[in-house]
C-alpha cells in the first residue's frame, strides 16, 4: 500500500492517476483530511493508510507568499515531511519527498549535482532546503527527488496561465534570462513509481537513501517555454500573442528566482535507472489535454 500525500495537487493527482491505471494499491489524502499544519492529521493518515512506502507530494509552494507567510511555509517543507519521515522511520517504511530547484542561487552557470553546496534565495527555497536536511538527519530510508518548473493539465501552472493570458492579451512579456527545465508532473509521477517499484523489487538498498535530482531532460527559458506552448496550442487553432522577451530586471517579484537551476539528473540514472523524457517530448500532450479542459 502507497500513501500519496497532496493528493490535490499536480504531482499527486498525476501520481494517483497512474496508480489507478497500472493497478496499484494506493491511498491518497489531501487537504483539509490530511495538513502539515496540523501535526494530528499527519499521524492519523499515516496510522489509517498503514503504508509499506509514502510519496510526500505535499508542499507548500507559493513562491512569494512565502515571503510573508513563514510559518505556513515551514510547516509544508520542513516540519511538516520531518514529521512524516519520523513516522516513516519507526515503521522501517521507504520514504520518497520531492524537493525542487529553488535550493540553490542559480549562479553556477552550470548544472547543478546533488553535492553541490545549497543556497536559497527566499523562504521557500530555504525551508525546502531545511527540510531536506531534517529528513536526513532522521534514520528513515529517504529519496530525497529535487524537480524543477512542474506543470501540467491540472492545476495551477505556468503553461496553463499563459494560455489564459494569451487569450485575453495581444502581447505578453516573459523572462527570457532565466534557464531551467520544464518537468511534466506524468513524466515525474512516472519516475516516483518507477523508482518505488525498484526498492519493493530490490529490497532497501544503502546507495537509494540520498538526494537526487528528477527533472526533464534538455533546458530552455521561462520566454523559451511560453513560446513552445503557444506553438503547440497554434497547431490547435488557437490564436497566439506576441510574446516578448524581458530581462529579470523587467519582472521583479519578492522572491528572487534561481537564473539558472538546470539540474543534473545523472545519479538518478545511475542509482534507479530512471530519467525523464525530454521536456518537449510531453509538452504537446498536455497542452492538448489543457485546451480542451479549459474549453470546456
Amino acid at each position: 500500500m502507497i500513501l500519496i500525500t497532496g493528493a490535490s495537487g499536480q504531482l499527486g493527482d498525476a501520481l494517483v492517476k497512474l496508480c489507478r491505471e497500472r493497478g496499484i494499491e494506493f491511498t491518497a489524502v489531501a487537504r483539509p483530511e490530511f495538513d502539515f499544519e496540523k501535526p494530528e492529521s499527519i499521524s492519523a493518515c499515516f496510522a489509517a493508510a498503514k503504508p509499506d512506502l509514502v510519496i510526500n507530494a505535499a508542499a507548500y509552494t507559493a513562491v512569494d507568499k512565502a515571503e510573508a507567510d513563514q510559518e505556513a511555509a515551514k510547516a509544508g517543507n520542513h516540519t511538516g515531511p520531518l514529521a512524516l519521515a519520523q513516522l516513516c522511520a519507526a515503521a522501517d517504511v521507504p520514504f520518497i519527498h520531492v524537493s525542487t530547484d529553488y535550493v540553490f542561487d542559480g549562479d553556477k552557470g552550470a548544472p547543478y549535482v546533488e553535492t553541490d553546496p545549497t543556497g536559497p534565495t527566499g523562504v521557500y527555497g530555504a525551508t525546502k532546503r531545511d527540510g531536506e536536511e531534517a529528513i536526513l538527519a532522521t534514520n528513515a530510508k529517504a529519496v530525497i527527488l529535487r524537480t524543477a518548473w512542474v506543470y501540467s493539465a491540472h492545476g495551477k501552472n505556468f503553461a496553463r496561465t499563459m494560455l489564459n493570458a494569451g487569450r485575453k492579451m495581444p502581447l505578453l512579456r516573459v523572462v527570457a534570462d532565466q534557464r531551467g527545465t520544464p518537468t511534466a508532473a506524468p513524466d515525474l509521477a512516472a519516475a516516483i513509481l518507477a523508482i518505488a517499484a525498484k526498492i519493493r523489487a530490490t529490497g532497501w538498498q544503502p546507495e537509494y537513501r540520498g538526494i537526487f535530482h528528477a527533472t526533464g531532460a534538455g533546458e530552455t527559458t521561462w520566454h523559451g517555454f511560453a513560446c513552445a506552448i503557444f506553438a503547440e496550442a497554434a497547431k490547435h487553432g488557437y490564436k497566439a500573442p506576441e510574446v516578448q522577451a524581458i530581462a529579470t530586471a523587467d519582472w521583479p517579484t519578492p522572491t528572487r528566482r534561481p537564473p539558472d537551476s538546470r539540474l543534473d539528473c545523472a545519479k538518478l540514472t545511475q542509482v534507479f535507472g530512471v530519467s525523464l523524457p525530454d521536456w518537449q517530448v510531453t509538452l504537446p500532450g498536455i497542452i492538448d489535454t489543457l485546451l480542451v479542459l479549459d474549453a470546456s
